[in-house]
């Protein structure tokens, strides 16, 4: 079983936001980390650009499959996660710590269509 915090919201395509003051902080659920296997290259965007609900914001490639990442949000990327360039086993290792980007909220109403943890919970198996 997949690790799954409570308090943060999920994507079906497994991608958790955790939001604070307008600002969604997202990355890959620990069952994606998991399924993917050793994560050896992360595709993020850059600062500014302009994102939509379901938009493709980037991609991660394992040793055994790439898989691109979508944004569960509308916003505009204000933070990218640099380290995960170098070093993108720390998604394997720390996926919840792992963030990869953060998005100032344009339509906060969107968290609605997420899911909590429990329901996240009977889909990531």
């Amino acid at each position: 079983m997949s690790n799954i915090p409570d308090g943060l919201l999920f994507s079906e395509s497994h991608e958790w936001v955790s939001v604070y003051d307008g600002v969604a902080t997202i990355g890959v659920s620990d069952f994606a980390q998991a399924e993917m296997g050793d994560i050896t290259y992360v595709e993020l965007p850059s600062e500014g650009d302009v994102l939509a609900a379901g938009d493709e914001f980037g991609a991660l490639e394992s040793v055994k499959a790439s898989s691109e990442l979508y944004c569960p949000v509308s916003g505009t990327v204000i933070e990218v996660n640099e380290a995960l360039e170098s070093s993108p086993e720390i998604v394997n290792s720390d996926p919840y710590g792992a963030w990869m980007i953060k998005v100032r909220l344009s339509d906060e109403s969107e968290l609605s269509s997420l899911l909590s943890a429990g329901a996240y919970a009977e889909i990531a198996r």
